[in-house]
């Protein structure tokens, strides 16, 4: 068996058990995390429905935002286990054999179960917790270094730290222009990702945002003409994601495509 087979059959027995644990991940996400405004109290509004500007389901008519589905009935969902752990199963062959035995793989293929439970979670609730977000964002800063120690590859990790600058910046600058069509826990989302593809290079990182962008625009559009999402409240967390896996696997080639031409 050569390293590259190695590589996709452990990256998908190491997702695919991973996935198992998505609904417990998502159990354990705290109520209505992100927490209530502080204010809560004085304003008279009970804690459910107090969360967190564009962290919530809002109704473009008339802004009230809607208390969105409690993380635990998520986890108790018929299934979750299974179908996760066969997403998992998928996506770890698909991304060990993509990264091979290169220190890629450890910056992606442990986290794909923590992905999922985050496409999860932002499809059924428009939420991307900061439970799971910040942890992933620390373990992967703590690997990015370990890499260094490893491989020696300093432009790699200079690259990490200026994928995570580049991509949060971006995504923080749409919020601020038009914070109603884009949600603060999308911005969160943005760092661990433009970490991990700026490890591999410029190309997976370039590639990776737009393909969100054009997933999103696409996919979302056809997904709200048919009803299964709403035109101006569909989730873009699953879409990023999505537009990330692009970016690892063919965003270099991609991008030298482009640049050459």
């Amino acid at each position: 068996m050569d390293s590259t087979a190695a590589a996709a059959l452990l990256g998908g027995a190491v997702a695919g058990l991973g996935g198992l644990l998505v609904p417990r991940m998502i159990a354990l996400v705290p109520p209505w995390e992100p927490p209530p405004p502080e204010d809560s109290e004085e304003s008279g509004q009970s804690d459910e429905h107090q969360l967190s500007e564009n962290d919530a389901t809002v109704d473009a008519t008339d802004g009230s935002a809607e208390a969105p589905e409690p993380y635990a009935d998520i986890a108790a969902l018929s299934g979750l286990a299974w179908k996760s752990a066969v997403v998992c199963l998928v996506t770890g062959v698909v991304v060990g054999s993509a990264v091979g035995w290169e220190w890629a793989w450890a910056l992606w293929v442990p986290f794909v179960p923590v992905y999922v439970a985050l496409a999860v979670i932002d499809w059924r609730t428009r939420i991307l917790p900061t439970y799971l977000i910040r942890p992933t964002l620390v373990a992967l800063a703590a690997l990015v270094l370990a890499g260094w120690a490893v491989t020696g590859d300093g432009h790699a990790v200079l690259r990490s730290g200026l994928g995570l600058v580049v991509c949060g910046a971006f995504y923080l600058l749409l919020w601020l222009i038009y914070p109603r069509g884009l949600g603060f826990g999308d911005v969160r989302l943005s760092s661990p990702l433009g970490l991990a593809l700026g490890w591999i290079g410029w190309g997976p990182v370039l590639v990776g945002v737009y393909a969100g962008f054009l997933l999103g625009g696409v996919i979302g559009g056809l997904l709200a003409v048919i009803k299964i999402v709403e035109r101006k409240g569909f989730p873009f967390g699953p879409f990023m994601l999505l537009g990330a896996l692009v970016g690892l696997l063919w965003g270099e080639s991609l991008w030298s495509g482009l640049v050459g031409g």
